[in-house]
This record gives C-alpha cells, structure tokens and sequence, in this order.
C-alpha cells in the first residue's frame, strides 16, 4: 500500500507549518517522500537582500528535507510572482509527470495569501494534465496515467481570508512526532525574526505545537492533529479511494458529518 507522495506548498516552511506531522508519518508507514516550495522565499527578510534571502531560504529548505527524508526538488517562481499561468503549469506540471506520485499533499485552496491560493490550484492543474499526452511540459517530459490522489492542508491560522474556520474531512494524529515536525521547522532559522516582525509570532515553534492543538482540539480526539480535505477524484483517479487514511489508519478520524 505505502506509494510516493509529493508535498506540494508556496514558501519554505509551509510544508513543516501545516504538514509535516502527516508526512512523517507517511515516511514512518514505508512511503517514497518528496519536497518542494513552489516559490523561493526571496522576500522573507527584513535584512538580507532579495538574492540572499534566497540563497539562505533554499540551504534551509534542503536541510528540512533531508531531515524529512525527502527528495528535494528546486523552487519555479519567486514569492508574490506565483500567478496561474500556462508558463508555470507546464513547468510543475513536468515535475509532477517526472515524479509520478500516487498521492499530493497541496495547500488549502482558501487561505490568508494569494501565493498559497495559487499553488494549490496550479497543484490541482499539474496532477490533472499528468496524463495528457498531447500537452507539452517545460521541459518536456511524456505524460503519466497513474491514479493520484490529492489532499488540501489547513490553512495557516485555519481560517480563510475572511476569518471563517476551516473545516477538514478528517484529522490525522500527530501527537508522536510532533518535535519532528518542531525541529523540521527549527531547520529554517532565517524565519524567526522575520516571522516575529511581520505577523506578530513570539515564537513560530509555539505557533506551529498551538496550531496542531488547535486542529487536535477541533477533531474531539486527538491533542495534537492536522486535518485534511481531499480533492473530488474525477480526472484523478478511476476509483474514488483515500489512499491517506488507508495508510495512516491509526492515526485517523473522520470529522463530524464527513462523507
């Protein structure tokens, strides 16, 4: 059962913030993980200049992945320039063929930023035009027919951008690694200053364990959870299956009235 898994989000530490916890566990279970931020994070510094912060951000984000156990793949765009365009969906839409994942992790398609918004709908374009044959990547890479199945994380704050919670289809426990994902997290120091000065976060180690209590809080079970909304199988798959919590089934709970 265990497949590959491609976790798919905007900036470096997205990933660790919101799904960390689910793909450790995925690694635990004898999944093929891989990595990727679909921006470089060239904006995230108060200090550094734009080509620095870059530098800096792409070291922390491969050390995060290779503390995961992830094979790291290089960002395509620069932050605030992920737009929804043919250009960047052939360009993701080859490292998506090049992968061949069964299962993407993406960002949830409601969040505080338009970056993250972007990323998971250029996310959904990219698994979606895996299999057309006649449709041309950059570089050119030949179409794959695999089923895959995809999964929108929280997101961050899970609330929208007009403050309304989000709610998952199911929670998946994290309570056993979640210094894990913590010190997965720890591996982007250039975020703690930057974090504290534009949004307010005394610590974003704390944010990110409150966060996780939150979610475990909304799911009546857990202490320390993520949640989990997947995607309509339709163009995806030939089955409507969960792959994720057939995997992870001792780690799941369905949400209250979720299909």
């Amino acid at each position: 059962m265990p497949g590959r898994v491609f976790a798919l989000a905007c900036h470096p530490d997205d990933i660790e913030f919101m799904m960390a916890g689910t793909l450790f566990l995925l690694r635990n279970s004898g999944c093929e993980l891989h990595y990727m931020n679909l921006a470089n994070g060239c904006l995230g510094s108060a200090e550094l200049d734009k080509n620095e912060t870059a530098r800096v951000r792409r070291i922390e984000a491969m050390r995060a992945a290779e503390y995961l156990g992830a094979t790291f793949h290089e960002s395509l765009a620069e932050d605030l320039g992920v737009f929804y365009t043919p250009e960047l969906i052939a360009k993701l839409t080859a490292v998506v063929r090049r992968i061949e994942p069964d299962i993407v992790l993406l960002p949830s398609p409601e969040d505080y930023m338009e970056d993250h918004m972007n990323t998971s709908r250029l996310g959904v374009t990219a698994a979606f035009s895996r299999g057309i044959p006649s449709y041309v990547t950059d570089p050119p890479q030949a179409a794959t027919f695999q089923d895959v199945f995809l999964y929108h994380a929280l997101p961050y704050g899970l609330t929208d951008g007009l403050r309304r919670t989000i709610v998952p289809d199911f929670f998946i426990d994290i309570s056993s690694v979640i210094e894990e994902k913590l010190s997965m997290l720890a591996c982007h120091q250039s975020q703690r200053e930057w974090l504290d000065r534009t949004q307010g976060l005394s610590s974003y180690l704390e944010t990110a364990r409150q966060m996780s209590h939150s979610v475990g809080a909304m799911s009546g079970r857990f202490a320390l959870a993520e949640g989990w909304r997947q995607h309509a199988h339709l163009g995806f798959s030939t089955t409507d299956r969960d792959p994720l919590g057939e995997i992870l089934a001792d780690h799941h709970a369905a949400a209250a009235g979720a299909r």
